[in-house]
């Protein structure tokens, strides 16, 4: 069974959902034979790369808040966090462009299939949300890339050229054909679309129907010739 999911490395509730999907795979009888695969999503493809403005500073800008009130929003989703076990830094963490963050991930798909790619996206998350690192910032993706397994000289080569960008937007293009306008946004054996940082019982749920549905319980067949079933030689009487 594959998992998708689109998600942004700034987005705190898809850090707060990839802890509630990893609870819910923890008691699914099958993760052994779930495959999850992430998938890019920007939630603003316009952000700087320079990281000079906090991320505050643009939320409260975005939404029409006092700086205050975008400090208000911040603790009620560090407190989710923290229910996940997450530590948050949301009031230092920097306004920046994740495209690069992105084809990294990519590229650690490619290098080292999905095992490699979920280590380089937790370790990307917990960079920006719980260090609050600038994740556009070329030397800090190098660092955190070769840190959860990938290759030095690749991670530079990738970052020195555009190789990947395109993959980047098509997983945005995808995610716009899914109907998705948000992330976290789950995407189940390519049948089972989930929106949000859902709790991990209804993951659980989602993901107990779909391997039903994809392993159907075979037919138990309760068969006596003696009690009334007729047959090729005739029926018995």
């Amino acid at each position: 069974m594959r998992i998708e999911i689109w998600s942004d490395v700034v987005c705190p509730w898809c850090y707060i959902g990839k802890r509630r999907l990893e609870t819910a795979l923890a008691d699914f009888e099958h993760a052994d034979e779930v495959e999850v695969v992430w998938r890019s999503f920007q939630l603003d493809p316009g952000a700087p790369r320079d990281g000079g403005e906090l991320a505050i500073d643009s939320i409260a800008r975005k939404y029409g808040q006092s700086r205050e009130g975008a400090r208000q929003m911040m603790d009620q989703v560090e407190a989710v966090a923290a229910e996940e076990g997450l530590v948050y830094r949301l009031g230092e963490t920097p306004h920046v462009n994740t495209v690069d963050a992105h084809r990294v991930i990519h590229l650690a798909l490619a290098e080292g299939g999905p095992a490699l790619q979920g280590a380089v996206k937790e370790a990307l998350l917990a960079a920006y949300f719980t260090h609050a690192r600038n994740v556009a910032d070329h030397e800090v993706l190098r660092e955190v890339a070769v840190g959860a397994g990938l290759d030095a000289e690749r991670v530079s080569a990738l970052l020195a050229s555009d190789e990947l960008t395109a993959e980047v937007w098509a997983d945005m293009e995808q995610a716009q054909r899914y109907g998705a306008t948000g992330v976290p946004f789950f995407v189940v054996d390519g049948r089972y679309g989930v929106s949000g940082a859902q709790p991990a019982d209804s993951l659980a749920q989602v993901l107990d129907r779909a391997w039903q549905e994809a392993h159907p319980a075979p037919l138990v067949m309760q068969s006596d010739a003696a009690n009334g079933v007729c047959g090729p030689d005739g029926c018995p009487v």
